[in-house]
This record gives structure tokens, sequence and C-alpha cells, in this order.
């Protein structure tokens, strides 16, 4: 203090100092006061309730919209800190697009690992043995993936396709059955994709040879394989049924598969009449020698198989016994007594 009372330089510089210090402290107290909540933060669930809320991310969208959606959803409580969370975990940027299924009891820290790494919704989708690339795309149109429309629009484009080295103009044949999961914006190119590849990863180097060293191109295959699936009620029989159709090729009979005809028939009210046997269509094969054009369904791995590996036998027919299971013959003399029994009840 000078004698007129006024504050000296070094008095004031200490004062500034002092004052700064203790900005500082506080600041720094804060700081680790926020740090420890932040902490707390994300490690306390929202609250109790087990409650499963769909919160859906869009490609691109920020985090601090999806942090406000999650607080309106009583997912989290508080989005700044969430926000603050996810930015010095340096997740701010990696937050995949998809639908989410949350829930209160979900810790801050839990919540933002899933969103990272991407744990979408996954809808199932189960596509059985036989189905046509029609009934396929009905099964997945009714989890709202997408539309049968544009699922068939995917699976029938000649050029995609041809990409994927198949000869065929549609992937018929090819969707492989069996179960799968897709999050929501899959898109049905990616779902067509994901089933043709699962047919080449069932469809081995083996089978590919084979196929070669029974003369047929593995498109035959799997178009035979789709009969075989067809025509088969009791899984035991399908290298029986399998047999049938080789000696039929082998001797130049026409395979006459009633399922073949269904196939060829836009419409079909599930009666098959004399005129539909006796029509010019591809894939009537009461009227054509050899395959179709095509596979008329989606085989399984067992109606592949069987297709590559026949049972050995001397059968050239078959017919229903009305039971799944089917009655075998040599000749037509005991065809035509097999039918009486069971299809003409005498």
């Amino acid at each position: 203090m000078t004698k007129n009372g006024t504050l000296s330089y070094d008095s004031f510089v200490k004062k500034i100092f002092i004052i700064i210090a203790a900005a500082l402290i506080v600041i720094f107290a804060a700081g680790i006061g926020f740090y420890l909540s932040l902490i707390k933060f994300a490690k306390l669930p929202a609250g109790g309730s087990a409650v499963e809320k769909v919160v859906a991310v869009k490609p691109g969208e920020g985090l601090k919209s999806v942090s406000q959606r999650l607080y309106d959803a009583g997912i989290i409580r508080s989005p700044f800190k969430f926000s603050f969370l996810a930015r010095i975990k340096g997740y701010d940027k990696r937050v995949k697009a998809g639908e989410y299924l949350f829930s209160a009891r979900l810790t801050p820290a839990r919540i933002l690992e899933m969103m990272v790494s991407g744990k979408v919704i996954l809808y199932k989708v189960t596509a059985p043995e036989g189905y046509t690339m029609q009934q396929v795309a009905v099964v997945v149109a009714e989890t709202g993936l997408t539309t049968a429309q544009d699922f068939l629009k995917a699976a029938g484009d000649s050029a995609r396709v041809k990409t994927a080295g198949i000869e065929a103009e549609t992937f018929e044949g090819y969707l492989f059955p069996d179960t799968y999961y897709f999050p929501k914006d899959i898109g049905p190119e990616k779902i067509v994709d994901t089933m043709v590849r699962r047919f080449h990863s069932v469809f081995l180097p083996d089978w590919k040879k084979r196929a070669n060293e029974l003369g047929f191109s593995i498109h035959e295959i799997v178009t035979l394989a789709s009969i075989i699936e067809k025509e088969t009620g009791m899984p035991a029989e399908r290298p029986l049924i399998s047999s049938v159709f080789h000696n039929r090729l082998k001797k130049r009979m026409r395979l006459e598969s009633d399922p073949t005809v269904i196939y060829g028939i836009d419409g079909f009210n599930g009666n098959i009449t004399r005129k539909d046997l006796a029509a010019e269509r591809p894939y009537n094969t009461y009227r054509i020698r050899g395959l179709p054009p095509g596979p008329i369904a989606n085989p399984g791995a067992r109606a592949l198989e069987a297709a590559l590996y026949p049972a050995d036998t001397d059968y050239l027919y078959f017919v229903s016994k009305n039971d799944n299971s089917h009655q075998f013959s040599t000749n037509m003399v005991d065809h035509n007594r097999a039918v009486r029994k069971y299809q003409l009840n005498r």
C-alpha cells in the first residue's frame, strides 16, 4: 500500500495471481467434478424399466439429434452428457446407422458400444426348401425388409445374374433355403446376394467335379435338384427319385414331372388338366425331352446331393402312395398296377 492509499504494483500483481489461481482451482475442481459425474453417468442406467424401444439412426445423422431422441424415449438421463461422453471416447463419428433396440436398463456406455459396433435389430427370414422365387419374395416381404415386387426385381435382374456367373436369366434355384438375419436397411439386392453366396458356400468344389463327371453343368444339376425337391415328400426318397430321372434322361425318355408343368402355368389353380399336359410349354416335361430351361424352385443341400449322387436302381417310374412316400417301378406294367392301386383305388 502506498502512502496515498493505493496498491503497489507488486501487491496488485500478487492479488491478480491469487484471483487467477483461485479461478483455476475452481475450474479444475469443476472439471474433476464433471468428469466424475460423467463416469458415473456412463455406468448408471437411466432407470429400471425393461421396456425396449426401437431407436432408428439415419445415415449421416448427427449424434446430437440421436442423443435427444434417446433422452425423449427415456433411455438416457442427459443428451448433453451422452454426446460429450461419445466425443471423449472418439465414438461421435463412428455411430452406425440402423435400427436399435434399447431399454432404460442399459448403461449409456453400453448403448454407445452397441451403436459403434452396429448391433442393430436383425430380422429373421426363413426360406424353406423347395420354395419358388415368388414364394421367397413373399416370405421376405412379410418381414417388412422390402416389398415382394422389389425383391423379385432384384432376383430377376439378368445382368446381375450374369455377373454372378450363373447360366440363367434369374436367380431362381440359387436363393439357397436357409434361415437368415438381416438389418432393416439392407435392401433387396443384398438380401438376394446373401442367399446366392450361401448357395456357393454349400455347392463345394467336389460337387462341381461330380457334376462334370456326370456330364452336367452346375445349372443343370440345380435344375434337376429343384425337380427332385418338388417331387419329394419323404426326404429319404430323394436319391430314389433322382435315380428315376437320371435313368430316364439316359434313355432319352421324357421326365413327365407334374411340378414342372405347374411351374410353367401362370395363375395355376391347383388342378392339372389334360390340356396342361399337352401344352407346348418350355417347362412341360410331358412334351419336351430332357431338363426344362431352368430350376422350378430353390433346392436345399440334400436335394442337390441327391441330384449328384442318385441311388443305383433300374427304376423308371414312381407314383405317390398318398402318404408322402412313393411306389417305384422298373416297367410300365408294374407302374400302371401301382397307379390303379394308389391313385384309382382299384
